[in-house]
């Protein structure tokens, strides 16, 4: 695929993004058909699951064909890791065809590897670059990537977008705040890219250094990997300290990107030909209609290395179809991905699943099988409510060290890479349950 070095446009990036919804639905039909036979013939997973299903690929004739088929949750995908070490059942490319693999935080057990080839990648950037064009990234601007480049899958995406689209990057990553704010005065940066705790950090840190970051040369502000660009209070909070616009981007490892804003800030924008969405009920998994809220699904329609079919994400958002003011077609998710459908808790950017931690709790010497997560003022930044660690209480074994909490807390860092604070109490202080035990509490 060859790097776009002009829009088609002044305001769009690929005319694709003004396909009227006939067209999209007429490309998305035909790239699943062609998708289904590629993942039934190179996928073991989807090879297995088709048969049990008693689905044919080229049976598939409509959208209501692909609900014959079992929604693909994160546990599946794990177990295919399990099965065939150490890139798994999903897999449709073999490790010559792949030329990348980035991982999950692992914080679900071991990190999960995702595989990705030449082909995937350029899609990656070229549908990044889109989006920040769409957001107002020009070939003459400096973009600076405060993301995580260490094991963490948006920095390289972001960065290989805007070289795409021909701006000046400068792959900052997510330290030093003092060199960023310094990086900023001296070179003119027009758009930042990071977390939302981070970017609220680097706040925090231009006014303790006497630094007008509202007064610099900084115009946009896109943040991804945890909530908060969505999030009402915290876009006006970060948009009036950094005197810029805040975009939210959303995605996930196993599929980036799913949506990202637009300069119009009205929810981000699905790349609708690159992904077939569904959005279903919680719990009775039935389809939900627009304007309502449901669990977003994913199906891929033209990745190669690891293609996911009815991928169930876990967020619960809301679709709207209408054309947007600007012009783009795609449909947006209203008020950006509003909760979780599962546990999950995100800590500084690292999706952290309960499970994980009752895997390391009930394994560690000197505790015994009680625990609960509790969230309260502690463990969040007092200013953007981000949460920037995790408490967790325990109950003591006879026998244990008077240092278990340090213990099981220095334990569950070095695994999960969060910060927890451990109480370690007394057998029998937690409530016990014989249905299922409530985990996580807020105090």
């Amino acid at each position: 695929m060859q790097a776009k070095q002009r829009p088609f446009s002044g305001e769009i990036w690929d005319e694709v993004e003004t396909w009227s919804r006939d067209k999209i639905e007429d490309h998305q039909l035909a790239a699943l058909r062609r998708q289904l036979e590629r993942v039934q013939d190179k996928s073991a997973h989807y090879k297995k699951v088709f048969q049990d299903a008693g689905f044919a690929a080229g049976d598939f004739k409509s959208f209501d064909d692909i609900r014959k088929l079992p929604l693909t949750r994160k546990s599946d995908y794990v177990k295919g890791l399990d099965r065939d070490p150490p890139f798994g059942t999903f897999s449709a490319v073999s490790t010559t065809e792949a030329v990348r693999v980035h991982f999950s935080s692992g914080t679900t057990g071991q990190p999960s590897p995702v595989l990705w080839t030449q082909r995937d990648i350029d899609r990656w950037a070229d549908i990044y670059a889109r989006y920040m064009y769409a957001q107002g990234l020009r070939a003459s601007d400096v973009f600076q990537c405060m993301f995580n480049y260490s094991w963490f899958v948006g920095g390289l995406g972001a960065t290989l977008a805007a070289q795409r689209l021909g701006a000046l990057v400068i792959p900052g990553g997510a330290v030093d705040t003092k060199r960023q704010l310094e990086t900023i005065r001296q070179y003119g940066t027009k758009a930042v890219m990071g977390t939302p705790s981070f970017m609220a950090h680097v706040a925090e840190a231009a006014e303790e250094m006497g630094f007008d970051l509202a007064g610099s040369s900084v115009k946009m502000v896109c943040v991804g990997g945890e909530p908060g660009a969505s999030i009402p209070g915290t876009r006006e909070r970060l948009e009036r300290l950094w005197g810029a616009k805040m975009f939210d981007c959303y995605g996930a490892l196993e599929c980036q990107p799913i949506g990202w804003e637009t300069a119009l800030q009205i929810g981000p924008q699905l790349a609708e030909d690159y992904i077939y969405v569904e959005i279903l009920d919680p719990t009775t998994e039935e389809p939900v209609a627009d304007g309502e809220r449901g669990v977003l699904v994913l199906t891929h329609l033209d990745k190669e290395a690891c293609p996911l079919v009815r991928w169930w994400t876990g967020d619960i958002v809301v679709r709207d179809r209408t054309p947007a003011p600007d012009g783009r077609t795609h449909a947006r998710l209203v008020g950006g991905v509003m909760g979780r459908a599962d546990d999950m808790l995100i800590v500084r950017g690292v999706n952290l699943f309960p499970s994980a931690v009752e895997d390391i709790v009930r394994a560690f010497p000197g505790t015994t099988n009680e625990y609960v997560i509790v969230i309260d003022d502690s463990v969040k930044d007092p200013k953007s409510g981000f949460l920037t660690g995790v408490k967790l209480r325990v109950e003591r074994a006879e026998g244990a060290p008077d240092d278990l909490g340090e213990r099981l807390s220095h334990k569950l860092r070095e695994a999960l890479q969060v910060r927890f604070v451990v109480e370690a109490l007394p057998a029998g202080t937690l409530p016990r349950t014989v249905h299922k035990a409530k985990r996580v509490i807020t105090e």
